[in-house]
């Protein structure tokens, strides 16, 4: 075995790439961004960084079961996003 089937590149990208998208939502401090601009940089990078952390560090798609990991996943995300918006329309925008 070399050292270069033994060196971590995929971790070393990823923690690499996390580093940038913490540049990139600490620009929405240091440049001033309007509400509207600075909330959408956050959730881009937010939502980039967490499927890095999920593919690269927590090695999900690296098991035989990688369809059931996923679309526990986007379960997961459908039920945070219709209880976000289901709340948000009742409370919110008056509707019920």
């Amino acid at each position: 075995m070399n050292l270069k089937e033994l060196f971590p590149r995929n971790q070393v990208i990823g923690f690499v790439f996390s580093l940038i998208l913490t540049a990139a939502a600490l620009t929405v401090y240091f440049l001033d961004l309007s509400f509207q601009a600075g909330m959408t940089v956050l959730l881009v990078t937010a939502f980039i960084q967490a499927a890095v952390q999920l593919v690269l560090f927590m090695h999900a798609g690296e098991t035989e079961d990688k369809g059931a990991i996923y679309t526990n996943i986007y379960y997961g995300v459908i039920i945070a996003l219709v209880t976000i918006f289901g709340t948000l329309l009742c409370m919110t925008w008056g509707y019920i």
